[in-house]
């Protein structure tokens, strides 16, 4: 019987021994840090603070007439002369499906849209062209309004 704890204590022995062996090691992901690839460039920092990431919803047209309002031509030359020169540091520009009702409407429009996603320090400089922007699309389209929603934002590149 002394030699069955015996065995028996050796046993639990080995299994705490392995598990805190376990715990002070690693795995090889988690060892490797995390880290920006890009330092000490402004356009694209470590770390952030005062930064937002702004996106502006367009119409292009009605979703069940496609041969009418703004073709992709017609985008790639706005985002080509409007956009790309005030934000040229990089951009997201999604394809998406959308509603709208404007102020007489007694149902919303189904629309052909784009997202465009803009990150940047937050400046008046910068918020001016997200301004210029949204009225260039208005000026060319005839559109109410351009959706424009803005948020703080924690970035890294």
């Amino acid at each position: 019987m002394f030699k069955e704890l015996s065995l028996a204590r050796f046993a639990v022995s080995v299994f705490f021994a392995a598990v805190l062996v376990g715990c002070a090691v690693q795995p090889a992901a988690q060892s490797i840090p995390v880290t920006a690839t890009l330092h000490g460039d402004a356009a694209h920092p470590a770390q952030t603070q005062g930064w937002v990431d702004t996106r502006l919803y367009f119409g292009l047209g009605l979703a069940d007439q496609p041969e009418h309002g703004v073709s992709e031509q017609g985008w790639r030359e706005f985002l080509d002369r409007e956009v790309t020169p005030r934000f040229p540091d990089g951009l997201s520009v999604l394809d998406v499906y959308g509603q709208w009702q404007g102020k007489q409407q007694t149902s919303p429009e189904r629309l052909r849209s784009k997202l465009l996603v803009i990150d940047y320090p937050d400046t008046a400089e910068n918020r001016a062209k997200i301004e210029a922007i949204r009225a260039a699309w208005k000026k060319r389209t005839g559109d109410q309004s351009v959706l424009r929603v803005t948020q703080a934002a924690e970035v890294s590149f």
